[in-house]
């Protein structure tokens, strides 16, 4: 027969593990006027997350938002602007592939991508996206990654 002690242990061990997986698909992204040699960027430009999990944009530094991009998410998914200097999240419920900018920064490259349940079926609506300036120069790089 088990100990309690050993038994205990196990069940902690087993709740531990199970807890922190269920909660380690949801993701932060800051919102950043400089990262490395970069500037006006988001701290991930592209993640992966499951149907139902949240992600979390963090204002680290002021005069950012997060806008998805017109024609550049799945069908089905109503407009998404943020007011600026905020925190915000979203929680994905239709899968695919959602573009994203901070509004006045989008010709400097302050873009990024969602992918919700490994979902790529709006790939060729992505690619069709108008980016700007900096913006246009990266965003060819970031999807052939998606």
């Amino acid at each position: 027969m088990l100990n309690k002690n050993l038994i205990k242990f196990i069940v902690s061990i087993f709740l531990f593990l199970f807890s922190t997986n269920s909660m380690a698909a949801d993701e932060t992204i800051e919102m950043l006027n400089k990262l490395g040699k970069e500037s006006m960027v988001y701290s991930k430009k592209i993640v992966r997350v499951d149907i139902g999990d949240t992600v979390y944009w963090k204002a680290t530094d002021k005069g950012h938002n997060v806008e998805f991009i017109k024609g550049g998410v799945p069908e089905g998914v109503e407009k998404f602007k943020t007011k600026f200097n905020k925190d915000t999240q979203y929680t994905f419920k239709i899968p695919g592939i959602y573009a994203y900018w901070c509004t006045p920064h989008k010709s400097m490259g302050m873009i990024g991508f969602v992918v919700v349940g490994n979902d790529k079926s709006n790939l060729e609506d992505i690619k069709k996206i108008k980016f700007y300036s900096r913006s246009k120069k990266i965003a060819p790089e970031l999807i052939n990654s998606l």
